[in-house]
């Protein structure tokens, strides 16, 4: 039977779900849209979000180089 605490700890689980290195993964591909669109201030904006809030994670090597790319553009 399930109770109204396992309904919780789902849903706690599934609204986490959009945390951590996989959020960070999702961002990096919408700034890397972004820059296809040549929307390049959004696509910067979303880097350093990615650099902000998930330092550790795989796709702030990436979100590091472009940023840098994007500021060094004219």
């Amino acid at each position: 039977m399930i109770t109204s605490s396992h309904w919780i700890i789902l849903a706690l689980l599934v609204t986490g779900s959009g945390c951590g290195p996989d959020q960070a993964a999702q961002m990096l591909e919408t700034a890397q849209f972004e820059e296809r669109q040549t929307n390049n201030a959004h696509a910067k904006q979303l880097y350093e979000e990615i650099l902000r809030n998930y330092p550790d994670s795989p796709a702030a090597k990436t979100a590091q180089e472009r940023l840098a790319k994007l500021t060094d553009a004219p």
